[in-house]
């Protein structure tokens, strides 16, 4: 086929009006954007003061530098509700497009908070809720940079019924299986507090994020309270009380920073991307031997055995501060990223909350799942009942039971009681399940399973009146201890097919990767089923 020809004069009088009208068009667009960026920049003293970087700065330092931008309804509003088209334009309040994050395109909106506080305007609504189309159409992550008055309250009405449309958008991505991460930078309260609540990650900046449904003086005025911003909401609550926050940072280069890595380890866009050389741990796995205690009842801090199993020791932990008792954290093994669940103990009730979405979170992007088990089991008492131990033990275990991606376990210590299926022990099918030598498996320790039978004998000798025979009962005490101490050992599990063997703790690591491989080939590996079998002739 022979290339298209042309009848275009470009030395003609015409081609030359036609370039010069639409040079003045675009320059005018040109100068527009540029006024909402100054606009934007107006307050760039004020930032400093508060010891932040202004919205558009945030973005580029988010940005992969050198990868493509595009920004999206740069003049959305123009000459609409507060936009005067003149020195206040305002871009729709919102600074948004799709560009690369961590090696991962996706799409980037922030708050433009340096133009009246970030407040969102209905074409802002509009220009989120587009955001949302494009990241179900084309699979895109989103990652919002949050710091904004909220609604402007102005036009409530052109706002409040279609506004419920963005909080369903952000609970279908979810569910959809396309991450949200929200960098918490300033104020996000109101119905905007939802955005970071329906998002998958929150990232919070210590002294500065403040998420509430309602701020002091309406709770003063409402219910007659005094709190302060802090108190409502700030960053240390989310982050080590009520779990809403994954990450605290100090300020707002270190919360991009966090957002970046929280990108990186999201196993998106890694079909089919070249594997390169996995960095060794830093520290000697020959140190492996000497981390569990010959003390059964020591503790011992599960961070020194993933520090000495993942690749160069890198391990991205979650939700640091809340729940510490359960370890939740990504990281990678010879190349293949994965998330890790370690137990430093009991498991408490904020702590199963943590492990489920966390699990759920993994399950999203397609992240397998390692479970390394050292747990006495769910915490018991009157306290645990209260804050709800069996309700959210049952969302782990549901977790655990339903998530999709492949999931490896490791009993190291112990592995008692509930604890043994929250952190998906053999009944919950992981793809391969091995023991350390000193694994302990079973539904109670020996002493506890003693203690308990100890208890019901006196209580129906004192139903009934009758003595308690001391001595007949300390033998009995004895037979149950000794009984239940010989059944939980990793010998006695390993025999009956508990686990898939007992490995050396040396060997974690490498066992570990060539489970990772050959769970990764399968995934890759094209069957072709029939509906007959293969029939010998």
């Amino acid at each position: 086929m022979p290339a298209l020809s042309t009848a275009l004069d470009t030395r003609s009088e015409a081609f030359r009006a036609n370039t010069k009208a639409m040079s003045d068009k675009l320059g005018q667009v040109r100068d527009l954007e540029r006024r909402v960026r100054e606009n934007s920049a107006s307050r760039r003293e004020r930032f400093a003061e508060r010891g932040q970087i202004l919205p558009r700065a945030r973005v580029e330092r988010l940005l992969d530098r050198g990868q493509p931008f595009i920004e999206l309804s740069t003049l959305a509003g123009y000459k609409m509700h507060d936009d005067d088209g003149e020195k206040n334009i305002m871009g729709g309040g919102t600074i948004a497009g799709v560009g690369v994050v961590a090696g991962r395109r996706c799409i980037v909106s922030a708050s433009d908070s340096g133009i009246k506080g970030g407040t969102i305007p209905p074409i802002g609504l509009k220009k989120a809720l587009r955001l949302h189309e494009i990241a179900f159409e084309n699979r895109l992550p989103l990652i919002y940079l949050v710091e904004s008055g909220g609604a402007n309250l102005l036009y409530q009405a052109e706002m409040f019924v279609e506004g419920g449309r963005s909080f369903a958008n952000q609970a279908r991505l979810s569910a959809a299986g396309i991450p949200q991460v929200a960098i918490v930078h300033g104020s996000s309260t109101a119905g905007g507090a939802y955005l970071p609540g329906l998002s998958d990650y929150v990232v919070l900046v210590r002294k500065r994020s403040k998420i509430f449904l309602a701020g002091p003086p309406l709770v003063k005025a409402a219910i007659g309270e005094e709190a302060n911003d802090e108190d409502l909401g700030g960053a240390d609550l989310h982050g080590r009380v009520t779990g809403l926050g994954e990450y605290i940072a100090e300020d707002d280069v270190e919360a991009i920073a966090l957002g970046r890595e929280i990108m990186k380890q999201l196993a998106w866009d890694d079909v089919g991307a070249v594997r390169t050389v996995a960095p060794a741990p830093v520290f000697d796995p020959e140190e492996l031997m000497g981390i569990v205690p010959a003390d059964e009842k020591a503790p011992f801090d599960m961070k020194e055995v993933i520090a000495r199993i993942v690749d160069g020791s890198d391990f991205f932990e979650f939700k640091r501060e809340y729940a510490p008792d359960t370890t939740c954290g990504h990281a990678a093994v010879e190349g293949h990223r994965i998330g890790i669940l370690a137990n430093n103990g009991p498991i408490m009730p904020a702590g199963s909350l943590k492990a489920a979405q966390f699990i759920q979170l993994c399950d999203q992007t397609g992240v397998p799942l390692v479970f390394l088990q050292n747990t006495t089991g769910y915490m018991v008492g009157s306290e645990a009942e209260r804050d709800g131990a069996i309700k959210h033990g049952s969302k782990m275990i549901q977790a655990v039971a339903n998530a999709r991606v492949p999931k490896f376990t490791f009993i190291l210590g112990g592995s008692y009681g509930a604890g043994n299926y929250g952190m998906c022990g053999r009944g919950f099918s992981p793809r391969f399940i091995f023991s350390w030598p000193s694994a302990r498996t079973a539904v109670m320790g020996g002493e506890q399973a003693a203690k308990v039978m100890e208890i019901v004998h006196r209580g129906k000798a004192a139903a009934s009146g009758a003595e308690v025979d001391e001595e007949q009962l300390g033998k009995m005490s004895g037979g149950i201890r000794a009984g239940v101490e010989a059944q939980s050992t990793a010998l006695f599990a390993t025999a009956r097919l508990w686990d898939d063997g007992i490995i050396d703790p040396r060997d974690t690591r490498r066992i570990l990767g060539l489970c990772l491989q050959i769970a990764a080939e399968g995934a890759g590996r094209e069957l072709r089923p029939n509906s007959f079998g293969v029939a010998r002739g």
